[in-house]
Parts: structure tokens; sequence; C-alpha cells
């Protein structure tokens, strides 16, 4: 097991995904965020069924800094329930591991 995680995180478009992973990644939450700007979600909210476009924020980031980088996510995203998910990573090649760790702020 790394210190590495990923964290999921669905939002209504690719420039919000931009837009949060810029702020993120400069605020050193994230070292990285890939943006997937084709989503379709279909998903119950308010007891109804929504077939919604979205875009996925992947984040590359430290265990330690999960707990913040969510609380940051939740305070500057626009959905009442923003989905934010947290991927434990096992492995992975080193050299990009130590590129995570090097690039987000050290744990509080």
């Amino acid at each position: 097991m790394t210190d590495a995680i990923v964290v999921l995180v669905t939002t209504p478009s690719a420039d919000k995904a931009a837009e949060l992973a810029r702020t993120l990644v400069e605020e050193n939450l994230a070292a990285c965020g890939n943006i997937l700007p084709a989503l379709r979600s279909i998903y119950r909210w308010e007891g109804k069924v929504h077939d919604e476009p979205e875009a996925l924020l992947i984040l590359k980031t430290r265990a330690s800094l999960f707990d913040a980088l969510r609380e940051r996510i939740v305070a500057l995203h626009p959905y009442q329930v923003p989905e934010v998910l947290r991927l434990d990573v096992a492995g992975g090649h080193l050299p990009y591991l130590e590129w995570i760790r090097d690039n987000t702020r050290p744990s509080p």
C-alpha cells in the first residue's frame, strides 16, 4: 500500500471540472487532475430518475490530504451532494508515486 490515492468527482461540465482541478492543484491538495469530458449519469435524486451529461474529474493526491481535499471540493462544488470517492492505490510506478508526493503539500 502507498500513501497515494485517486479521488473521483463528477461535475456538471468539463469547464467546472477544470476549474476545480486548477484550484486543487494550485493549492497543492492534488498533484494532478484528469478530466473525462463526456459522461452520462443516470441516477435517482429527490425521488426522480435523472439522465444528465456530466464530466468526471480524476484527482491524484496523498491519503493524508483526503479530508482537506474533500472539504475543499464540497466548498467549491455546485452540487448539493457532490460525489467525492476515495480509491486507495495499492501500488504503482515508484517514480510516479514519488511525483504525487513531491507535488502535494506535506500532511497536516
